[in-house]
């Protein structure tokens, strides 16, 4: 399930994740960024991800292609898990994000407030 947090305000968008993610799921995710892109030249994202989140390869391949076609659109990503794994993911993934212009952030479950201000700072 993808839903919209309410603390949302586009062009910062926050979203929580849990759950396997459908095609369906995903393409109505793309649907409403897309739509916020008319409107905004960039956007940040907040994604809070549940320990059961996941996609399915479909939604996954949906995703990597939408994400690959609008790099030059995304300023900030915090990602918001209590997993070791997708800390490392990010920080290993920084230097090149950065390369092309995004900032990226790791940040705990309880660190939540914490990541929406970083999003909500200047660059």
């Amino acid at each position: 399930m993808i839903a919209y947090l309410p603390e949302s305000s586009p062009p910062f968008l926050g979203f929580e994740i849990s759950g396997k993610i459908t095609l369906d799921q995903e393409q109505d995710l793309i649907d409403y960024v897309n739509d916020q892109l008319r409107h905004h030249d960039k956007l940040s994202f907040l994604l809070v991800l549940n320990p059961d989140a996941s996609w399915g390869v479909e939604a996954g391949l949906e995703d990597l292609k939408w994400l690959l076609s609008h790099l030059k659109r995304i300023h900030k990503v915090a990602i918001v898990s209590d997993s070791t794994a997708l800390k490392w993911l990010v920080t290993l993934d920084r230097p090149f994000a950065k390369l092309v212009g995004i900032q990226e952030e790791h940040f705990a479950i309880e660190e939540r407030k914490k990541a929406w201000d970083w999003l909500l700072t200047p660059a």
